[in-house]
Protein backbone atom coordinates (compact mmCIF):
# COMPACT_ATOMS: atom_id res chain seq x y z
CA UNK A 1 0.00 0.00 0.00
CA UNK A 2 1.44 3.53 -1.03
CA UNK A 3 2.58 5.67 1.44
CA UNK A 4 0.16 8.68 1.78
CA UNK A 5 3.06 10.67 3.64
CA UNK A 6 5.48 10.02 0.90
CA UNK A 7 3.49 12.42 -1.87
CA UNK A 8 3.58 16.18 -1.07
CA UNK A 9 4.57 18.39 2.75
CA UNK A 10 4.02 17.09 5.93
CA UNK A 11 3.57 19.93 7.95
CA UNK A 12 2.63 20.79 11.50
CA UNK A 13 0.31 23.78 12.98
CA UNK A 14 0.16 25.61 16.14
CA UNK A 15 -2.89 27.96 15.06
CA UNK A 16 -2.60 29.77 18.21
CA UNK A 17 -5.10 33.05 19.39
CA UNK A 18 -2.17 35.44 19.17
CA UNK A 19 0.26 33.56 16.64
CA UNK A 20 0.48 31.12 14.48
CA UNK A 21 3.31 28.94 13.72
CA UNK A 22 3.77 26.68 10.91
CA UNK A 23 7.06 23.90 11.15
CA UNK A 24 7.51 22.03 7.51
CA UNK A 25 8.89 18.27 8.13
CA UNK A 26 12.50 18.63 7.73
CA UNK A 27 13.03 21.88 7.98
CA UNK A 28 11.87 23.09 11.11
CA UNK A 29 9.33 26.21 12.26
CA UNK A 30 9.51 28.16 8.97
CA UNK A 31 6.48 30.74 10.00
CA UNK A 32 5.98 32.21 13.02
CA UNK A 33 3.81 35.13 12.64
CA UNK A 34 0.95 37.02 14.60
CA UNK A 35 -2.60 35.55 13.94
CA UNK A 36 -4.42 38.95 12.58
CA UNK A 37 -5.93 39.77 9.16
CA UNK A 38 -6.63 43.30 8.15
CA UNK A 39 -9.87 43.44 6.38
CA UNK A 40 -11.25 46.16 3.77
CA UNK A 41 -15.25 45.94 4.89
CA UNK A 42 -16.24 48.03 1.62
CA UNK A 43 -14.91 44.99 -1.05
CA UNK A 44 -14.75 42.01 1.78
CA UNK A 45 -11.54 41.83 0.70
CA UNK A 46 -7.72 40.42 2.79
CA UNK A 47 -5.18 43.36 2.64
CA UNK A 48 -3.01 41.85 4.83
CA UNK A 49 -2.24 38.54 6.99
CA UNK A 50 0.61 38.21 10.12
CA UNK A 51 3.17 40.63 11.06
CA UNK A 52 1.78 43.15 8.53
CA UNK A 53 -1.58 43.41 9.43
CA UNK A 54 -0.48 43.29 13.27
CA UNK A 55 1.37 46.45 12.34
CA UNK A 56 -2.21 47.85 11.26
CA UNK A 57 -3.56 47.36 14.63
CA UNK A 58 -5.22 50.34 15.64
CA UNK A 59 -4.05 52.28 13.04
CA UNK A 60 -6.43 51.49 10.31
CA UNK A 61 -9.23 54.01 8.47
CA UNK A 62 -12.82 53.11 8.37
CA UNK A 63 -12.98 51.32 6.20
CA UNK A 64 -10.17 48.73 7.12
CA UNK A 65 -10.44 46.39 10.09
CA UNK A 66 -7.94 44.41 11.46
CA UNK A 67 -9.09 41.34 13.25
CA UNK A 68 -7.71 38.48 15.21
CA UNK A 69 -10.30 35.22 13.44
CA UNK A 70 -9.33 33.16 17.17
CA UNK A 71 -10.70 33.89 20.13
CA UNK A 72 -9.53 32.05 23.40
CA UNK A 73 -8.13 28.96 21.68
CA UNK A 74 -11.02 28.75 19.13
CA UNK A 75 -12.48 29.87 15.94
CA UNK A 76 -14.49 33.20 16.26
CA UNK A 77 -14.56 33.51 12.45
CA UNK A 78 -14.34 30.42 9.95
CA UNK A 79 -14.02 32.18 7.10
CA UNK A 80 -11.12 34.41 8.24
CA UNK A 81 -9.71 32.00 9.40
CA UNK A 82 -9.67 29.27 6.38
CA UNK A 83 -8.56 32.11 4.40
CA UNK A 84 -5.64 32.97 6.87
CA UNK A 85 -4.48 29.43 6.89
CA UNK A 86 -4.24 29.01 3.44
CA UNK A 87 -2.11 32.21 3.46
CA UNK A 88 0.29 30.63 5.49
CA UNK A 89 0.44 27.24 4.31
CA UNK A 90 1.12 28.58 0.83
CA UNK A 91 3.59 30.73 2.19
CA UNK A 92 5.20 27.59 4.24
CA UNK A 93 5.44 25.28 0.87
CA UNK A 94 4.97 27.58 -2.03
CA UNK A 95 1.68 27.79 -4.15
CA UNK A 96 3.21 25.62 -6.33
CA UNK A 97 3.42 22.18 -4.76
CA UNK A 98 2.53 19.57 -6.66
CA UNK A 99 0.70 17.82 -4.08
CA UNK A 100 -1.71 18.70 -1.22
CA UNK A 101 0.11 18.79 2.48
CA UNK A 102 -1.01 16.71 5.28
CA UNK A 103 -1.77 18.75 8.10
CA UNK A 104 -1.43 18.21 12.18
CA UNK A 105 -3.12 21.33 13.64
CA UNK A 106 -3.19 21.39 17.42
CA UNK A 107 -6.29 22.49 19.62
CA UNK A 108 -6.89 23.17 23.38
CA UNK A 109 -7.68 20.13 25.52
CA UNK A 110 -11.12 22.30 26.56
CA UNK A 111 -12.19 22.25 23.17
CA UNK A 112 -15.65 20.71 21.61
CA UNK A 113 -16.40 18.00 19.34
CA UNK A 114 -18.00 20.86 17.17
CA UNK A 115 -14.77 23.29 17.74
CA UNK A 116 -12.40 20.90 16.97
CA UNK A 117 -14.44 19.53 13.67
CA UNK A 118 -14.53 23.47 12.71
CA UNK A 119 -10.64 23.28 12.75
CA UNK A 120 -10.39 20.51 11.05
CA UNK A 121 -12.82 21.61 8.07
CA UNK A 122 -10.94 24.92 8.04
CA UNK A 123 -7.65 23.09 7.51
CA UNK A 124 -9.11 21.00 4.86
CA UNK A 125 -10.60 23.76 2.97
CA UNK A 126 -7.36 25.54 2.99
CA UNK A 127 -5.51 22.70 1.42
CA UNK A 128 -5.06 20.16 3.66
CA UNK A 129 -5.27 16.74 2.00
CA UNK A 130 -5.67 14.96 5.34
CA UNK A 131 -6.16 16.82 8.76
CA UNK A 132 -5.30 15.50 11.83
CA UNK A 133 -6.29 16.98 15.67
CA UNK A 134 -3.50 16.90 18.52
CA UNK A 135 -4.50 18.26 21.81
CA UNK A 136 -1.86 21.19 22.88
CA UNK A 137 -0.77 19.71 25.93
CA UNK A 138 0.58 16.54 24.33
CA UNK A 139 1.73 18.66 21.31
CA UNK A 140 3.90 20.77 24.08
CA UNK A 141 5.29 17.69 25.81
CA UNK A 142 6.79 16.78 23.01
CA UNK A 143 7.90 19.68 21.57
CA UNK A 144 9.39 19.95 25.23
CA UNK A 145 11.85 16.81 24.98
CA UNK A 146 9.88 14.78 26.98
CA UNK A 147 9.36 11.01 26.59
CA UNK A 148 5.43 10.87 27.23
CA UNK A 149 5.06 7.34 26.55
CA UNK A 150 7.02 6.13 30.02
CA UNK A 151 5.18 5.32 32.72
CA UNK A 152 6.35 8.43 34.51
CA UNK A 153 4.01 10.83 35.40
CA UNK A 154 4.92 14.35 33.59
CA UNK A 155 3.26 18.01 34.02
CA UNK A 156 3.18 20.81 31.19
CA UNK A 157 1.76 23.81 31.80
CA UNK A 158 1.14 25.78 28.40
CA UNK A 159 0.61 28.95 28.46
CA UNK A 160 -0.87 30.63 24.96
CA UNK A 161 -2.61 33.85 23.59
CA UNK A 162 -6.13 32.74 24.52
CA UNK A 163 -6.05 29.50 26.91
CA UNK A 164 -3.54 27.75 29.41
CA UNK A 165 -3.62 24.08 29.05
CA UNK A 166 -2.37 22.27 32.76
CA UNK A 167 -2.19 18.52 32.11
CA UNK A 168 -0.40 15.63 33.82
CA UNK A 169 0.83 12.97 30.88
CA UNK A 170 1.67 9.35 31.17
CA UNK A 171 1.64 6.56 28.72
CA UNK A 172 0.98 8.68 25.88
CA UNK A 173 -1.85 10.45 26.94
CA UNK A 174 -3.16 13.01 29.69
CA UNK A 175 -4.22 12.01 32.65
CA UNK A 176 -5.51 14.58 34.09
CA UNK A 177 -6.00 18.16 32.42
CA UNK A 178 -7.66 21.62 33.27
CA UNK A 179 -7.82 24.63 30.95
CA UNK A 180 -8.49 28.02 31.60
CA UNK A 181 -9.18 30.78 29.41
CA UNK A 182 -6.55 33.16 31.06
CA UNK A 183 -3.33 33.26 29.55
CA UNK A 184 -1.67 36.31 26.93
CA UNK A 185 -4.06 38.23 25.74
CA UNK A 186 -5.64 38.43 29.31
CA UNK A 187 -2.11 39.62 31.21
CA UNK A 188 -2.61 42.59 28.36
CA UNK A 189 -6.63 43.27 28.92
CA UNK A 190 -5.17 43.67 32.66
CA UNK A 191 -2.58 45.83 32.03
CA UNK A 192 -4.65 48.45 29.88
CA UNK A 193 -7.21 48.01 32.44
CA UNK A 194 -4.85 48.87 35.16
CA UNK A 195 -3.32 51.91 33.45
CA UNK A 196 -6.61 53.05 32.64
CA UNK A 197 -7.54 52.83 36.15
CA UNK A 198 -4.20 54.23 38.18
CA UNK A 199 -3.10 56.39 35.61
CA UNK A 200 -6.27 58.01 33.76
CA UNK A 201 -4.11 56.74 30.41
CA UNK A 202 -5.89 54.39 27.38
CA UNK A 203 -2.65 52.58 26.00
CA UNK A 204 -3.53 49.91 23.02
CA UNK A 205 -2.89 46.34 22.59
CA UNK A 206 0.62 46.76 21.33
CA UNK A 207 1.80 48.79 23.81
CA UNK A 208 0.47 46.63 26.41
CA UNK A 209 1.79 43.81 25.07
CA UNK A 210 5.40 45.81 24.99
CA UNK A 211 4.99 46.61 28.60
CA UNK A 212 4.20 42.78 29.35
CA UNK A 213 7.27 41.75 27.55
CA UNK A 214 9.48 44.39 28.92
CA UNK A 215 8.78 44.86 32.13
CA UNK A 216 5.93 42.40 33.18
CA UNK A 217 6.12 40.55 36.32
CA UNK A 218 4.72 37.42 38.17
CA UNK A 219 7.25 37.52 40.91
CA UNK A 220 9.12 40.40 43.38
CA UNK A 221 12.33 41.51 40.89
CA UNK A 222 15.40 41.89 42.96
CA UNK A 223 16.16 45.44 40.81
CA UNK A 224 12.94 47.30 39.96
CA UNK A 225 12.72 48.06 36.10
CA UNK A 226 10.41 50.61 34.62
CA UNK A 227 9.12 51.84 31.14
CA UNK A 228 8.12 55.16 29.54
CA UNK A 229 4.61 54.26 27.33
CA UNK A 230 2.30 56.91 25.65
CA UNK A 231 -1.34 56.91 25.49
CA UNK A 232 -4.17 58.42 25.43
CA UNK A 233 -4.66 61.26 28.29
CA UNK A 234 -8.87 60.36 29.36
CA UNK A 235 -9.71 63.90 31.11
CA UNK A 236 -7.96 65.89 28.11
CA UNK A 237 -8.08 63.78 25.34
CA UNK A 238 -4.51 64.27 24.54
CA UNK A 239 -1.68 62.10 24.18
CA UNK A 240 0.58 61.86 27.72
CA UNK A 241 3.93 60.52 28.32
CA UNK A 242 3.66 58.20 31.45
CA UNK A 243 6.78 56.14 33.40
CA UNK A 244 5.04 52.21 33.94
CA UNK A 245 6.99 50.52 36.45
CA UNK A 246 7.18 46.25 37.78
CA UNK A 247 5.77 46.79 40.87
CA UNK A 248 3.03 48.31 39.11
CA UNK A 249 2.95 45.91 36.57
CA UNK A 250 3.16 43.09 39.23
CA UNK A 251 0.23 44.45 40.86
CA UNK A 252 -1.75 44.78 37.35
CA UNK A 253 -1.15 40.82 36.64
CA UNK A 254 -1.76 40.31 40.23
CA UNK A 255 -5.16 38.56 39.73
CA UNK A 256 -4.01 36.48 36.31
CA UNK A 257 -1.14 35.01 37.15
CA UNK A 258 -2.88 33.79 40.75
CA UNK A 259 -5.74 31.89 38.52
CA UNK A 260 -2.96 30.14 36.53
CA UNK A 261 -1.08 29.14 39.69
CA UNK A 262 -4.90 28.19 41.47
CA UNK A 263 -5.68 25.81 38.00
CA UNK A 264 -2.19 24.05 38.42
CA UNK A 265 -3.04 23.17 42.14
CA UNK A 266 -6.36 21.75 41.11
CA UNK A 267 -4.25 19.82 38.81
CA UNK A 268 -2.17 18.48 41.15
CA UNK A 269 -4.66 17.41 43.59
CA UNK A 270 -6.41 15.50 41.22
CA UNK A 271 -3.50 13.77 40.13
CA UNK A 272 -3.28 10.16 41.27
CA UNK A 273 -0.67 9.65 43.98
CA UNK A 274 2.61 7.65 42.48
CA UNK A 275 1.80 10.14 39.53
CA UNK A 276 1.80 13.50 41.93
CA UNK A 277 5.53 11.63 43.17
CA UNK A 278 6.62 11.46 39.94
CA UNK A 279 6.34 15.27 39.39
CA UNK A 280 7.70 16.12 42.24
CA UNK A 281 11.02 14.53 41.67
CA UNK A 282 11.02 14.98 37.52
CA UNK A 283 9.34 19.07 37.94
CA UNK A 284 6.48 20.93 36.29
CA UNK A 285 7.81 22.21 32.83
CA UNK A 286 6.23 25.15 31.12
CA UNK A 287 5.65 26.13 27.71
CA UNK A 288 3.58 28.49 25.51
CA UNK A 289 5.13 32.61 24.96
CA UNK A 290 3.08 33.37 28.23
CA UNK A 291 5.44 31.03 30.24
CA UNK A 292 8.33 33.81 29.65
CA UNK A 293 6.32 36.32 31.86
CA UNK A 294 9.09 37.27 34.03
CA UNK A 295 8.88 35.30 37.74
CA UNK A 296 5.77 32.68 36.87
CA UNK A 297 7.83 30.03 36.90
CA UNK A 298 9.21 31.31 40.52
CA UNK A 299 5.44 31.81 41.25
CA UNK A 300 4.51 28.35 40.81
CA UNK A 301 7.15 26.83 42.40
CA UNK A 302 6.63 29.07 45.52
CA UNK A 303 3.08 27.95 46.10
CA UNK A 304 3.38 24.14 44.95
CA UNK A 305 6.90 23.30 46.42
CA UNK A 306 7.44 21.69 42.81
CA UNK A 307 10.69 22.29 40.97
CA UNK A 308 9.08 24.58 37.68
CA UNK A 309 11.05 24.88 34.48
CA UNK A 310 10.40 26.75 31.71
CA UNK A 311 11.15 24.62 27.95
CA UNK A 312 13.89 25.58 25.92
CA UNK A 313 12.01 27.78 23.32
CA UNK A 314 8.99 27.43 24.97
CA UNK A 315 7.26 30.18 21.94
CA UNK A 316 7.70 26.67 19.19
CA UNK A 317 6.82 24.23 21.41
CA UNK A 318 3.43 23.45 20.72
CA UNK A 319 4.24 23.88 16.99
CA UNK A 320 7.60 21.71 17.07
CA UNK A 321 5.91 19.06 18.86
CA UNK A 322 3.02 19.40 16.22
CA UNK A 323 5.44 18.60 13.78
CA UNK A 324 7.07 16.14 14.87
CA UNK A 325 3.96 14.22 15.61
CA UNK A 326 3.42 14.52 11.92
CA UNK A 327 6.89 13.22 11.63
CA UNK A 328 5.83 10.27 13.97
CA UNK A 329 3.30 8.93 12.48
CA UNK A 330 5.06 9.53 8.61
CA UNK A 331 7.70 6.89 10.00
CA UNK A 332 10.69 9.43 10.66
CA UNK A 333 13.75 8.08 10.94
CA UNK A 334 13.61 8.23 14.62
CA UNK A 335 10.66 6.22 14.99
CA UNK A 336 11.33 3.29 12.05
CA UNK A 337 12.94 1.20 14.58
CA UNK A 338 9.73 0.78 16.73
CA UNK A 339 7.13 -0.89 15.04
CA UNK A 340 4.76 -1.19 18.07
CA UNK A 341 4.87 2.86 18.39
CA UNK A 342 2.97 3.11 15.20
CA UNK A 343 -0.22 1.49 16.66
CA UNK A 344 -0.90 4.08 19.53
CA UNK A 345 -0.79 7.58 19.63
CA UNK A 346 -2.56 10.69 20.90
CA UNK A 347 -4.15 12.21 18.15
CA UNK A 348 -8.24 12.57 16.56
CA UNK A 349 -8.77 12.60 13.02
Amino acid sequence: MRNIFNFGECIGIDLGTASVLVYVKGQGVVIKEPSVVAIDKTTNTILAVGEEARRMLGRTPGNIVAIRPLREGVISDYEVTEKMLKYFIEKAIGKTSFAKPIIAVCVPSSVTGVERKAVEDAARHAGGRKVFIIEEPIAAAVGAGIDIERANGNMIVDIGGGTTDIAVISLGGIVESRSIKVAGDNFDDAIIKYIRKKHNVLIGERTAENLKINIGTAYKRSMPVEMDVRGRNLITGLPKNITVTSEEMQEALQESVYAIVAATHAVLEKTPPELAADISDRGIVMTGGGSLLYGLDKLIKEETSIDTFVAEDAESCVAIGTGRYIEYIGGGEEFKNSPKRKKKFFFFG
